[in-house]
């Protein structure tokens, strides 16, 4: 495996500070200033639908789901066209498209003219175009640095996500509050062209792939990614257990919501205090990942951390009013979120090493895909639990699944390579 010596550690220099290249410095600022732009708008869709449109507890959960769930159906014929064309045009375009719907409710919204219907619409373009340029930027990534570099790459990736998720929200709130609920969409949408113009700064050149006849696009190349991860014996288990591990998180967020801010009574700023205080501990799990890897091993660290970050969730069903509930749920979500640190940038590493170049597109466009169909039918199923059984009952349900997702985990430090995936014949 690129980057690891014999003894399972990484190369010396994957910790050092040593930078990664001009090139990718502003791969980086682009995804830096278009995630704090997400993350600003965190929330924005559901607030404007209830401030503005004085929507219903219903359209607001179906406005969340359908758009995550019709937005990834969308994107799976776009993995295998990024797949023949140059990753950079692609990302810029998805960066564009991202910008001009997200600016078509703000625009609307002046002119007296926004409808539900609308936001729909923007949720699923934003959602296929994002599942699009993840396709397209992991093979861009994979470009752009050398295998060894990957970690430290996806590591800084990582610090930057939980730092926007740490401040954006906070600082969104505050905006909506002074300006009204639709600035920070605006602001999302500047954020992916000021992101469109950073990619457009790399520079340099970037060759077509090439076109053979056993590369042109058919009806079964829709589902390469999946026959090559669910083929590989070291992709099979990190993408089953990632999808689920994350689907089940996710789920019980709106429950949380429920339970906090109705049955416990918490104020909105502690709800989102006991959130963003914790994201400190993605930055101190994504800043261990390297050295963490450099003395045990790559497979060590992510079977570790695979575990770890499960132990913690079950604990939100204990959560209590007044100052101690707010601190249990601060001590369980930097456990959970400073093992997910360290466990992301692994995992992702890993997932790029052992894809080759000619898949990642498809590969990472089928995982994503999966991962928010997944989380959009837990996220329902899990609503329709706690209705039946209670929030809490709900919440302790999806923890007890969670201590069960190490199973999943690969055992093997060492798999054989799977066997390549055949094109697609017609018919």
């Amino acid at each position: 495996m690129s980057g690891v010596t014999k003894s399972g550690a990484v190369e010396s220099d994957v910790v050092r500070g040593r930078s990664l290249g001009r090139r990718f410095e502003w791969l980086w600022a682009a995804y830096a200033v278009s995630t704090f732009g997400t993350r600003l708008a965190f929330d924005a869709f559901p607030l404007i639908a209830v401030m503005v449109l004085d929507a219903g507890p219903a359209r607001v959960g179906a406005l969340a789901a359908a758009g995550l769930a019709v937005g990834a159906v969308v994107a799976v014929p776009l993995g295998p066209w990024v797949e023949f064309r140059r990753k950079r045009p692609v990302m810029v375009a998805m960066d564009l498209v991202r910008c001009a719907v997200l600016l078509s409710v703000p625009l609307a919204y002046a002119f007296g003219r926004l409808g539900f219907a609308q936001l729909l619409v923007v949720s699923v373009v934003v959602a296929a175009a994002d599942i699009t340029f993840r396709a397209a930027a992991g093979s861009c990534l994979k470009a752009l640095v050398r295998p060894k570099d990957l970690l430290r790459a996806n590591g800084r990736f990582e610090s930057t996500t939980w730092t926007a998720a740490m401040l954006g929200p906070p600082v969104g709130g505050a905006a909506i509050g002074l300006f009204g609920p639709v600035v920070t969409v605006a602001a999302d949408a500047v954020s992916y062209l000021l992101s469109a113009l950073g990619i457009r700064a790399i520079g340099g050149g970037e060759p077509r792939p090439p076109r053979t006849e056993a590369s042109r696009l058919r009806a079964g190349d829709l589902l390469d990614g999946w026959r090559y991860v669910l083929a590989s014996p070291a992709l099979r288990p990190l993408f089953l257990n990632t999808v689920l591990v994350n689907g089940l998180i996710m789920a019980t967020a709106p429950l949380l919501a429920v339970l906090m801010l109705g049955d416990l009574g918490f104020a909105p700023w502690q709800y989102s205090l006991a959130f963003a205080v914790p994201c400190l501990g993605g930055l101190v799990g994504s800043r261990l990942a390297g050295p963490l890897v450099a003395r045990f091993g790559e497979h060590r660290v992510l079977v570790t951390t695979g575990v770890l970050r499960v132990c913690w969730p079950v604990g939100l069903a204990f959560v209590g009013p007044g100052t101690g509930g707010l601190v249990l749920v601060m001590v369980v979500e930097f456990g959970l979120i400073a093992s997910v640190g360290v466990y992301n940038p692994v995992y992702a590493t890993r997932r790029l090493e052992l894809t080759p170049a000619d898949l990642v597109a498809r590969t990472l466009s089928a995982w994503t895909v999966s991962g928010k169909l997944t989380t959009a039918a837990l996220t329902a199923v899990w609503g329709l639990l706690a209705g039946l059984t209670g929030t809490r009952t709900a919440v302790a349900l999806a923890g007890a699944l969670l201590l069960a997702t190490p199973l999943l985990l690969p055992r093997r430090t060492r798999t054989p390579a799977p066997a390549p995936v055949q094109p697609a014949t017609d018919g």
